[in-house]
């Protein structure tokens, strides 16, 4: 799958439980997809035993707060007969009501073992006198039936962590209400994000960089909000990126547009374009759904 490519509404009624399965290949993304839904209000839970999935949809569906959209993470992780039963374990939930979506992550063994071996981190499978590429083939042999059975497969070979953030968005932000919104971070001097509706340069304004007590933070630490909430001249930028956003985006969602990406940057990307983007997203989930955020240096 490309990352132009749309998944189809999978909800068509808002009031029932839906849950989401992400599994897969390990490196495939679905720690990625997970926050990209987290991002969305899906209540979402990592590396969960298939066999408290009942209990957690009961859960999460109890009381004044109680979630409609939830989201597992479910993997090699969870050996031997466990995983095994996910399939036994979803049919059930299935026969109470439950709108269950089986999400499968892939990605080609030449990518998992560049990007294993660009991270260093160890393979769930990877155990003494294993190699990674044996590890990967276990790993996929155990996975087969999942794949078999899910719903969506996509792959994440040729996707980096933001084309598959937004793939996932604008494939399941019709959980949510109105046009979803990604603010994003960058440097410069990494080059424009190309898929940016919006871009918005902060090198202007004053650089924490130049404080050597906040040269090591990022624009999502205390010290440095403060730093910059103190400068008159980034309020003025912040109040007049708002009001400006404010104006023209009920017009790009009267036109239909599901997705629209935000772009802003700095020298590196690391201080003012991440505390704007925070600020901005903070601004906008008050009032709406669907509100991601991706720092592209920090991730």
């Amino acid at each position: 799958m490309n990352e132009e490519s749309t998944p189809s509404n999978l909800f068509t009624n808002p009031h029932e439980t839906h849950l989401i399965v992400l599994t897969g290949m390990s490196g495939g993304g679905k720690t990625v997809a997970l926050r990209a839904l987290e991002d969305l209000e899906f209540y979402c839970v990592d590396n969960l035993p298939p066999s408290l999935l009942p209990q957690l949809v009961d859960a999460a569906g109890r009381g004044a707060g109680r979630y409609r959209r939830i989201a597992v993470g479910v993997d090699v992780r969870n050996r031997g007969a466990d995983l095994e039963h996910l399939p036994e374990a979803l049919s059930e939930l299935a026969a109470t009501g439950v709108q269950l979506h089986l999400i499968f992550l892939d990605c080609s063994d030449d990518v998992l073992l560049k990007r294993y071996s660009e991270t260093r981190r160890r393979h769930p499978l990877a155990t003494r006198g294993k190699s990674l590429a044996n590890a990967i083939a276990e790993e996929r042999r155990l996975l087969r039936p999942l794949m078999a059975i899910a719903e969506k497969v996509i792959d994440s070979s040729e996707l980096n962590v933001h084309q598959l953030r937004r793939l996932v968005a604008t494939g399941y932000a019709q959980a949510t209400e109105g046009m979803t919104l990604m603010f994003q971070s960058f440097a410069f001097k990494r080059g424009l994000p190309l898929d940016s509706d919006f871009v918005f340069d902060a090198r202007c304004l004053p650089n924490p960089h130049w404080q050597p007590k906040l040269r090591p933070l990022s624009g999502k630490d205390a010290p440095v909000r403060e730093f910059l909430e103190a400068e008159p001249l980034v309020n003025e930028y912040l109040a007049d990126t708002t009001r400006w956003l404010d104006a023209w985006l009920p017009r790009f969602e009267q036109d239909d547009r599901s997705y629209v990406t935000i772009a802003i940057g700095c020298t590196g990307g690391r201080h003012r374009s991440v505390y704007l983007v925070e600020q901005l997203a903070a601004h906008y989930r008050a009032t709406r759904e669907g509100v991601l955020t991706f720092h592209r240096e920090l991730d």
